[in-house]
């Protein structure tokens, strides 16, 4: 039986990944360079190895409740606190995407608007999608700054819900303390309007030190979590930081969605907040030196403050991003087009969570394709 004209609308008006696309065109070439996978290159840790064990062994394996288990709330919660972030509730959540769509659920109706900027991760703009909600644009090119001044007009109508997301995918781009102060000064004038911080490539800024928009503001839900700074993208565990109100309505659409995180992977993330992953900080510090500096003298380039994570923009004599995509396939090279994460079709996304050699090598591809 055939069930085509049977599906929802709703899914129907996804798109499929366009980073999953150039995955699939990926496996017709042989050793590729990959400049295309949004996840961490080094290991797990193994003190978070053997903690994850430790819970399978005792059969610590069954459901937990689903706010999260007690000792890892209250640890996010002392470590949040130590860093100055205002929030009256949280939950454990699965990962930070789940962290989205609980938020995105819990606050969107259909017709609602939602302020994302752009570019942005793919997730924010299918999310509201499939919610019925409408996306608005905050236009960041060519610095990729969402400042107040750029906010600022799309906020007098009072939207329902803004999404930041800095140092972010696929930019790499932050603000500065003034343009941290000035954006939370903005926020406090729109108490009507939520504010998302998607804050997952915390632990991996590199200029100065992090700011936290909910050190900074009241009213704001912060979702964070360990798949990228401790490369346990798989396992799926992130949380959410905020006001009572919406984190109880996440909390049960948890139950009815996700139940819970995995159980094993919220024991290890205990040790996983004990464990500093500065030395893979300063790695990945200067691996964004290296591809910046051996990119800058032929794109038009930010450099990033975080992630790992480069945006430049496409030689002018391409005619699209994804014209720029296929042309580096020949060359064995999987970078990702930036119209997976923005209106615009011209740039396009390096991960430079590879070797250095690799990146050596890539940048000498696209350097050549400049040319």
């Amino acid at each position: 039986m055939a069930f085509e004209d049977r599906l929802a609308q709703r899914v129907l008006g996804l798109d499929v990944s366009g980073i999953r696309k150039v995955f699939d065109l990926g496996l017709k070439l042989k050793d590729p360079i990959n400049f295309s996978i949004g996840q961490p290159d080094f290991r797990v840790p193994d003190p978070v190895k053997q903690a994850a064990l430790q819970a399978i062994r005792e059969d610590r394996n069954g459901y937990t409740p689903t706010q999260g288990l007690p000792d890892l709330l209250e640890a996010v919660r002392a470590d949040a606190t130590a860093r100055g972030l205002r929030f009256e509730d949280l939950i454990i959540t699965s990962g930070v995407s789940g962290g989205l769509l609980l938020a995105f659920g819990a606050l969107l109706d259909p017709g609602d608007e939602v302020i994302l900027p752009d570019p942005y991760f793919l997730m924010y703009k299918q999310l509201a999608r499939f919610l019925g909600a409408k996306a608005t644009y905050v236009n960041t090119y060519p610095d990729f700054r969402c400042t107040a001044e750029r906010l600022e007009p799309l906020l007098r109508r009072e939207p329902k819900l803004v999404v930041i997301n800095a140092p972010g995918n696929p930019t790499g781009v932050g603000l500065d303390a003034r343009q941290w102060s000035d954006l939370a000064d903005l926020l406090a004038r729109h108490p009507r309007t939520a504010v998302l911080s998607d804050e997952i490539y915390r632990l991996f800024h590199y200029d100065g030190a992090y700011v936290s928009l909910a050190g900074l503001a009241d009213n704001v839900i912060t979702l964070d979590g360990f798949s990228k700074s401790h490369a346990v993208t798989g396992w799926r565990v992130g949380w959410a930081l905020g006001p009572k109100a919406v984190l109880q309505q996440m909390a049960k659409l948890q139950q009815f969605t996700f139940v819970c995180a995995p159980s094993f992977a919220q024991r290890a993330s205990l040790a996983a907040l004990k464990h500093s992953m500065e030395a893979e900080r300063q790695s990945y510090a200067r691996k964004r030196d290296l591809i910046y500096s051996l990119l800058e003298a032929k794109y038009e380039v930010e450099r990033p403050q975080g992630t790992f994570y480069i945006f430049p923009k496409v030689p002018e004599r391409y005619a699209s991003a994804q014209a720029f995509v296929e042309k580096a396939l020949e060359h064995n090279l999987l970078i990702i087009p930036g119209s997976v994460f923005s209106e615009r079709d011209t740039h396009y996304r390096i991960s430079f969570a590879t070797s250095e050699e690799k990146l050596q090598a890539g940048a000498c591809i696209l350097n050549e394709l400049a040319e």
